[in-house]
């Protein structure tokens, strides 16, 4: 269609609007914070498969953002613990470790400066005092005697 100066407009689906329309991330229309052109960018490049649905990076996106949420979460609560304001490995270690469901999915993995979980082997602990005031108690009753 040509409009009064004879220029063509383009109303095909196909192409960058040029009326000056704002492009719209992928990340803001599925609401999240990770970046998902970037993910759908990996996921091309590092060959998994030969074609890449566009469903796909949203749901890595957002399964990544949840975990991370998850683990900063818990680090946070494990550095206020400590009086701290800052996030250290240390944290993250103890956090991960400290739950069930992360310490299963990481279990194999070994976070640099983390450090281990404190915990004293029952064997090392000493004897508890009532099988030694019962021996006392035995020996004394027969000094009667």
């Amino acid at each position: 269609m040509a409009g009064k100066d004879g220029v063509v407009a383009a109303k095909s689906g196909r192409g960058k609007a040029k009326g000056g329309a704002k492009s719209v991330s992928r990340s803001s229309k599925a609401g999240l914070q990770f970046p998902v052109g970037r993910i759908a960018r990996y996921l091309k490049k590092g060959r998994y498969a030969h074609r890449v649905g566009s469903g796909s990076p949203v749901y890595l996106s957002a399964v990544l953002e949840y975990l991370a949420a998850e683990v900063l979460e818990l680090a946070g609560n494990a550095a206020r613990d400590n009086k701290k304001n800052r996030i250290i490995p240390r944290h993250i270690q103890l956090a991960v470790r400290n739950d069930e469901e992360l310490s299963k999915l990481l279990g194999s993995v070994t976070i640099a400066n983390g450090g281990v979980l404190p915990k004293i082997e029952s064997v090392l602990l000493p004897k508890s005092t009532k099988s030694k005031s019962d021996k006392a108690e035995i020996g004394s009753a027969s000094q009667e005697f």
